[in-house]
């Protein structure tokens, strides 16, 4: 191997150091980053910073905004793939299918992904009339139970970053209002399980619980879904033990046979 050949593999690898560096600081930080930032987090020029960014924009990885630079789909998606491997994913699959069993309405898994949550399964009712979600689609955490949970034990400091953020409706039902929902994520992490009546979608109710990991952190959350009609009182107050239990043995599982 001649010198020259060595220096540019040394360059190359250097490169792809700094680029696995600034993805990293999106993982688990602010869900927007600026130039300045990164700059002084990696210490690195801002013009290195810029290039690295661009290039990772024109490959979906970050999307930029008035608001700095989040992660994009194509680090989304890969998130997702990496979590469809988890083992949380082979832990909750029986309990779900027995809690579809158990309910009747269809059961899923979501998994906390950047600042919002995504599908990762489903195991759908046996009614004509049901409930399906779209595997691999992200959500807002603040609309529906099974973002809510997953808000609701989130560290303070990141879940009031979250709050701070402008809300969208996504239906009539969604709470945008900062102190009605600080209400009930406080409600919500008081009795672990959260319940929803059409926010995320205006015809669908949900109750959802939280899923911990080998971290003791949140992770991600199961639901019973279905028509919301079929969402009575009573209905509802079934399913808030059943999913808080089968959350519970799902986390059980996970943490002990990783």
């Amino acid at each position: 191997m001649t010198n020259q050949t060595a220096e540019r593999q040394s360059s190359g690898t250097e490169v792809a150091g700094r680029v696995a560096d600034v993805l990293l600081l999106f993982a688990g930080g602010p869900q927007y980053l600026g130039v300045s930032a990164i700059s002084r987090e990696l210490g690195i020029s801002k013009a290195v910073v810029h290039r690295i960014l661009r290039s990772l924009v024109s490959r979906e990885m970050l999307e930029a905004d008035p608001g700095g630079y989040r992660l994009g789909p194509a680090a989304v998606a890969l998130g997702v793939s990496a979590l469809r491997r988890f083992n949380v994913r082979n832990a909750a699959a029986p309990v779900l299918r027995r809690l579809r069993d158990e309910t009747g309405e269809t059961t899923t898994l979501s998994g906390l992904v950047a600042d919002e949550r995504v599908y990762l399964d489903q195991f759908e009712s046996p009614h004509e009339v049901k409930m399906t979600v779209e595997v691999g689609r992200r959500f807002p955490l603040h609309a529906g139970s099974s973002g809510k949970v997953i808000l609701a034990f989130l560290p303070e400091e990141r879940r009031e970053a979250l709050l701070a953020r402008p809300l969208a409706a996504l239906t009539p039902g969604t709470v945008t209002d900062v102190a009605a929902l600080r209400a009930q994520l406080a409600e919500t992490a008081r009795e672990g399980v959260g319940v929803s009546l059409g926010e995320r979608q205006a015809d669908a109710g949900s109750v959802a619980a939280p899923l911990f990991g080998p971290d003791g952190g949140v992770h991600g959350s199961i639901s019973v879904c279905g028509p919301r009609h079929r969402f009575t009182p009573e209905a509802v107050e079934r399913y808030r033990s059943l999913v808080r239990d089968a959350a519970e043995e799902i986390t059980r599982t996970w943490t002990t046979h990783r």
